[in-house]
């Protein structure tokens, strides 16, 4: 029965610490931003950095004469 009461404690005291951050996150704002996510696929990625050509690679698909 001890370990029944042992466990029902640390179960309320979890959940009380993740109330206790959910409430301090809503406090401090960070759930206010709802716009943002909603758009965020609609913006295209940065484009990529073109590699810098080296001596050693050359393109397959290029004809030499």
């Amino acid at each position: 029965m001890g370990i029944i009461t042992l466990l029902i404690t640390i179960s309320i005291t979890i959940a009380v610490v993740f109330l206790a951050v959910f409430y301090w996150n809503m406090k401090n704002g960070q759930y206010d931003d709802t716009y943002t996510p909603s758009v965020r696929m609609l913006f295209d990625d940065k484009p990529a950095l073109p590699e810098k050509s080296s001596p050693e690679k050359t393109d397959k698909n290029q004809v030499h004469a």
